[in-house]
């Protein structure tokens, strides 16, 4: 497991394998998405994501940074469905 550094950039991104980015994405991804669940839940009708807390709109961030870097090598990024938390 690669260890992601605090600022993410196209440099850093190109010493990752394809597996190796494929794993990091899934890792960002699932912290973002934890953040956004969370948000969305306390802001209802109101929610916005460029309007979120500074810890949602990091991972966002670092999250869309490697998307676009598995898009780009044309990799298949894939996912298991959670069901909504119950609440």
């Amino acid at each position: 497991m690669r260890l992601v550094p605090d600022r993410i950039n196209t440099a850093w991104i190109s010493t990752l394998a394809d597996e190796d980015l494929l794993d990091i994405e899934s890792r960002l991804y699932e912290r973002f998405a934890v953040l956004d669940r969370r948000h969305k839940q306390l802001r209802g009708r109101d929610y916005n994501l460029m309007r979120g807390p500074a810890p949602l709109i990091d991972a966002w961030d670092r999250w869309s940074r490697v998307a676009v870097a598995t898009k780009t090598r044309s990799l298949i990024v894939r996912r298991q469905t959670v069901a909504p938390e119950a609440g």
